[in-house]
């Protein structure tokens, strides 16, 4: 029985025979009887009928080769094989590298047998479509709604845990303060009585129709909640930041788009902008790739492996630059140095950076009758002061950092200068300030 072997060309990569010990070449064969492991033996050894052990010479065997055709009557197994393994090492479209490496066929043929039978071949796209519904189907049961069958929290009344569920008690599906929370309250002195009027009666029936339609809102926005798995904050969040930075900006805004489709259908559209998030990003490294030259996946290792090797010596430059330029000017090293110990102390920062060459420090800002001057307390007053920062904007800075801090769970300086287009000195002043006062935390 004819049977494709299931290892590469190279013979050390083989079995050796286990009646001469020599490395095995096709076609060979393989005892159906024995095993495991596999019995294997070369044509001499078994047309001598060598027996070992349990293995005798009248075992039923099987035939290994792959000198057969598969897709094409002119391709064997062997070289499709080949085929699929050189263009995994030489990378798609090295058509050149690709023959070069089979030794058997042009590169019109590689590339033209590779397009017809892996490409543009019905049978494996439909194979492709059937593999997707199936992870779908597997992944179906998986998505974030609340089930009713769930063991919610059920946290302790006024609790952390109960104030980030919103109230949720999960034994009676209510809130305990829930939405138009006094509705009931336009009922609490309506009573019919036979003697009313027609007119009366048309509007007493009136009002029960308007609370009933704020109940069904009430119960809509529940509902919402509980299929988006909204009551779970915390899950809710966690879940969220698997994303890029600029899926989450996009599910920041498509949030309040969630009421009108499903739970699913919602997740999907998230997820899809994730994966044309990632192709573009791969397509733009890919095109990174061609514009350096680079034809092969070994030489883009190497490549990336570089890039990062010079971003790393180019931080360690600049950041020996701003060194080198305090440890030049004695006087500005002593007042950085007393600077970075009041930091390290918990204390404000007092003494302004002066240095002798020849830069002088700007005075404080004047906050005199500045709008929004009297929303800052004394430490924010000296804070604006110290970085010459007008009320206004220090406080739109701040709404941006806590904002960003309450969604992301923490925040890195590196993420508070991408929201702060200014100065970068100034943006580490606030943020240094934010995290000393307990405004903000630390990513």
């Amino acid at each position: 029985m004819d049977r494709l072997g299931s290892f590469s060309n190279d013979p050390s990569d083989k079995p050796p025979c286990r009646g001469c010990s020599s490395y095995l070449m096709e076609p060979y064969i393989k005892c159906a009887e024995c095993g495991p492991p596999p019995f294997f033996l070369c044509l001499q050894c078994f047309t001598r009928g060598f027996e070992y052990k349990k293995h005798q010479s009248d075992h039923t065997y099987e035939i290994m080769t792959s000198d057969f055709p598969v897709l094409d009557p002119s391709w064997t197994a062997q070289e499709e094989m080949a085929l699929l393994e050189a263009v995994m090492d030489c990378g798609f479209g090295n058509w050149q590298d690709v023959a070069n490496q089979m030794c058997t066929k042009t590169k019109e043929e590689c590339e033209k047998h590779y397009m017809k039978h892996f490409i543009n071949n019905p049978l494996f796209a439909s194979t492709l479509l059937n593999l997707k519904h199936a992870e779908e189907a597997k992944t179906a049961d998986t998505a974030i709604p609340f089930q009713s069958t769930d063991d919610p929290p059920r946290p302790t009344f006024d609790s952390l845990l109960s104030r980030d569920m919103a109230g949720y008690m999960p034994a009676r599906a209510d809130f305990i303060e829930e939405f138009d929370n006094y509705a009931e309250w336009d009922l609490r002195d309506i009573d019919f009585v036979e003697d009313d009027s027609d007119i009366l009666h048309a509007l007493k029936m009136a009002v029960v129709d308007i609370y009933h339609s704020r109940l069904k809102e009430r119960q809509r926005r529940k509902k919402i909640i509980r299929d988006h798995g909204l009551i779970n904050l915390r899950k809710f969040q966690l879940m969220e930041r698997r994303y890029p930075k600029e899926v989450q900006d996009l599910y920041e805004t498509m949030r309040r788009f969630a009421r009108i489709v499903g739970p699913m259908e919602h997740d999907k559209f998230i997820e899809s902008h994730a994966l044309e998030f990632e192709l573009r990003r791969e397509i733009k490294r890919l095109q990174e790739y061609r514009t350096a030259g680079i034809t092969n996946f070994c030489s883009a290792r190497t490549y990336d492996h570089l890039k990062k090797t010079r971003e790393e010596e180019r931080l360690k430059r600049t950041m020996l630059s701003e060194v080198l330029q305090y440890i030049q000017d004695s006087s500005a090293c002593h007042q950085w140095l007393r600077r970075q110990a009041d930091i390290d102390s918990g204390l404000s920062p007092s003494i302004p950076m002066t240095s002798n060459s020849g830069r002088r420090s700007a005075p404080p800002l004047n906050l005199t009758g500045l709008p929004g001057t009297e929303k800052l307390n004394e430490r924010e007053k000296e804070l604006c002061q110290m970085v010459r920062l007008v009320p206004g904007a220090y406080l739109e800075y701040k709404s941006a950092l806590l904002n960003e801090c309450n969604k992301q769970g923490g925040l890195r300086l590196a993420q508070a200068r991408a929201l702060i287009k200014i100065d970068v000195n100034k943006t580490r002043k606030i943020y240094d300030f934010l995290i000393r006062e307990g405004y903000i935390t630390k990513a």
